[in-house]
């Protein structure tokens, strides 16, 4: 294993741990989504160029598309919770409630 692939599996690994253990707030999970998003997208733009495959050049751009659009749904909801709960603590966050 290259210590490019240690390095993009180190990060996915963490963004998940910072997931796991971190969900006091709603953006603090976000950012930890995020990250493991744009972990992922890297590991996908080098993939195709160590393999010399042409084919496969679209699928980060897609992956990249599907991250904005989850990107602005995240923070679409961080605002609406805001608004109706007060803040983005996920504890005040019950779904039985809604």
């Amino acid at each position: 294993m290259s210590i490019l692939h240690l390095s993009f599996y180190s990060a996915f690994a963490l963004s998940c741990l910072g997931l796991a253990f971190h969900r006091i707030h709603l953006i603090s999970a976000l950012l930890c989504l995020e990250s493991m998003m744009l972990s992922m997208y890297m590991a996908l733009s080098i993939w195709p160029v160590e393999n010399q495959a042409a084919s496969l050049a679209l699928t980060p751009v897609l992956m990249l598309t599907f991250s904005a659009c989850e990107a602005s749904v995240g923070l679409a909801l961080l605002v609406a919770s805001t608004r109706t709960h007060g803040s983005d603590h996920l504890h005040n966050m019950n779904l039985l409630q809604c």
